[in-house]
Order: C-alpha cells, then structure tokens, then sequence
C-alpha cells in the first residue's frame, strides 16, 4: 500500500480513510474522558474549537465535497442537502464565527458519532464504484487529507488543555543532538507541482517553477532545549536587541521568559506533556515556540532561520545527515503564493493567509504518515505555539 494519500487508489484510500476516522475517534474519546465533549466546558481560546464541533465539522466536511458533491466551498455548489437538517448553520467553517461555535444547540457525543459513522459509511460505499482516476478521487483524497490535519489539531488541543492523549501521542520526540551542519551548493533548484504529474497536489504548490537558491549551511537537527535553555540563561527573552519590533510587542503581551509550556521548579526547568509536568529533557528538540522566539534565539546565536527553499533543498536532497519529521520547524518565509496559483475547490485552504502567514516545513510526531512529505506547504500564524513546532538554524 502506498504511504502517501496523494497517490493512493480507490481502496488503499479506503483503508487510509478508515484509518484516519479512527484516529480522530480515539481522540475525541480523549476529550469526552475529561467532560470536554462539552462546549461548556471548554475555555473560548483562538486557537482551538469545541472538540463536539469539529467532530461533527469533519463529517460535514466529508459530505459536502463527496456525498453532496460540492465543486467549491461556495453555499450553492452543493448538489444535495445535508443529513442534517442545521448541519450547514452549524459547521460551515466559512460561516460560522468562531466565537460561536460555543454556542450551538449541537447534537449530543452519541449522535454526532453516528453522524459521523453514517458519513463514513456512505463514502466508502460510494468509493467502491469510483474509477481509479484522479479526477474521481480527488475529493477523497481532499477529505482525507483535512482530516489528517484535523487530527493533529486535536492532539494539540489536548496538550491546550491538558488532558490526557492516546499513549501513542505521549512521548518524547526523538533526540536531536547532532550539532553538525550541511552544507548545500547553491543554483537554479525546482520548486512546485509539475501539472504533467499525476496524483493529488494542494492548490498553494501550484506550479513548478524555477528559483536560485545560494550556497547555505544548515543545522543536521533541530535546535534542543539545551541549546535553547543556553538562550534563556543569557538573558535572551530580556534584552530586546534580540527581538524584532513584532516580537517585541509579543513579547510585552504575554509576560514569556520560557517556551510556552516550560516550568521552572528552583533551579530546574520541567515542562508540560499533556495532563502530565514531566522533566525536561536536554537533547530533546525545544516545542511549542513561537516565530518570534526562534528569531529571537537565531539573533543570540548570531544564526539565521533556514528559508522555506533552502528547508526543502535539504530534505530533497537525499542526504541522510539532515533529518525532519518530529515537529513542524518555522523558516525565514512568509507563506506566498507560487507563481500561477489558482484556489482549488476548498477555497479557503490557502488564499486567505498569503501574506500574514509565516511558511512551516516538515511534520511533527502527532502528524499523520500518509500527510508527511517534504513537499508539504504548510502555515501558522507567528504568534501560535500551541502546535509541535521547533526550528533550526542556518549559517549567516
């Protein structure tokens, strides 16, 4: 079977589809463990929604653009009604505000989950009678691929709120203490989607193009908390020299002298893993940091963050020594289009965060393997590190 959702057939997707659900079930029963199944339970935070909501969100997702065969995220595209009589009042993301997601007179935990098995259900019997093209299979392959994403969300909102994962999602991520550079000539490298390729692409890796990426040097791993720990004893998170004005005014609003989830304990630094204070492990990548504290250390250590072509230069390269995978890493890019971007039927996957969005590379531990590809575009706002995010630096 292949590895990667892109490229998968008919029923290799219905097995990454059936996996994929049950992964985002085990989830959930995480949250209806510790009554956060509740909206009412659930502090209003930007950066998650009420777990109830977007299980039922997902389901909604993967009837609009398969069974109601909706060709964009446009309200009359939809060829059929939902199943729900309110499902669209509820969980078209692009309609309903975020604050109010709270306040929804939802179906409770049961229904939602029957809900979602009678999507589920009537999707793979449809992928049963779909030929192998990419044409067909192109929503499938959206579907799954948004709720790989939506998993990962619900991991990192059980770190938010401290409760307690599946045991496959508590553990460390995997040490990170190689301290030697790559270095990479530079030339004309070739970034983008060919249209002549076949297989699933995201709209913001349109097109294949051309770009001169110079000669760099690049960490092997990501920054550890040791190196980072050297940071905060020198005083980095108070002398503003080392921060950007953005930073700065980040800096002042939240009062931070650590990463977000750091706990100094006398003389030691401990740190939060879900419900659990565990210690800090040295040769350990640093988590759950902003753009601004990556930056931040990079103007300590007289350093840069790598750009999004130089971060993919490397892990193209074939080169062994440079590994990525563990958490999601910040580079120096913000979040572009490519030349001869078009939005694709999930219109608002991209467009709406061009400019205001900083690039992110790689993938974490929480993140699905069948999503994990060195060509992967994704994008956070600087502020956020409430996700598994880290970095690495390059040579100035």
């Amino acid at each position: 079977m292949t590895s990667s959702f892109r490229s998968a057939i008919a029923i290799e997707l219905a097995a990454l589809l059936q996996k994929s659900r049950a992964t985002t079930l085990a989830l959930y029963e995480c949250f209806v463990s510790a009554g956060l199944d509740e909206p009412a339970n659930v502090p209003i935070l930007p950066e998650i929604n009420p777990p109830l909501w977007e299980l039922g969100h997902l389901a909604w997702f993967a009837e609009w653009y398969i069974l109601r065969e909706a060709q964009s995220s446009d309200p009359s595209s939809a060829l059929r009604s939902s199943m729900l009589t309110k499902g669209d009042d509820w969980f078209d993301s692009n309609t309903v505000p975020h604050k109010q997601r709270w306040h929804l007179d939802l179906p409770a935990s049961g229904a939602m989950k029957t809900y979602c098995r009678e999507v589920s259900d009537r999707i793979l019997d449809k992928l049963s009678r779909v030929a192998d093209d990419d044409s067909a299979l192109y929503p499938f392959r959206l579907v799954l691929a948004h709720e790989a994403m939506h998993a990962e969300a619900f991991a990192y909102s059980l770190q938010t709120l401290n409760a307690a994962p599946p045991a496959k999602f508590f553990r460390g991520s995997s040490p990170s203490n190689d301290a030697r550079e790559i270095c990479f000539a530079g030339g004309n490298k070739t970034f983008g989607a060919d249209p002549s390729e076949p297989g699933f692409v995201f709209d913001n890796e349109k097109w294949a193009h051309s770009e001169y990426v110079g000669e760099f040097a690049i960490d092997a791993t990501l920054i550890t908390n040791a190196r980072y720990g050297e940071f905060i004893a020198a005083g980095g998170y108070q002398k503003p020299t080392f921060w950007s004005d953005a930073g700065r005014s980040w800096l002042m609003q939240q009062h931070s002298s650590a990463p977000r989830t750091w706990v100094r304990e006398a003389t030691r630094w401990r740190c939060e893993r879900f419900d659990q204070l565990v210690e800090l492990v040295a040769e350990e990548p640093v988590r759950h940091v902003t753009l601004f504290e990556a930056q931040a250390y990079c103007a300590w250590a007289k350093r840069r963050l790598p750009t999004e072509a130089e971060w993919q230069t490397a892990a193209t390269s074939g080169n062994r020594q440079f590994h990525w995978g563990c958490l999601w890493e910040w580079t120096a890019s913000s979040f572009n289009p490519y030349m001869g971007f078009e939005a694709d039927a999930y219109r608002e996957y991209s467009a709406p965060w061009f400019g205001t969005h900083q690039a992110v590379r790689g993938a974490s531990f929480a993140t699905a393997s069948c999503l994990k590809s060195p060509l992967y575009r994704n994008f956070y706002a600087p502020h956020r590190n409430d996700m598994f995010i880290g970095f690495r630096t390059c040579a100035l």
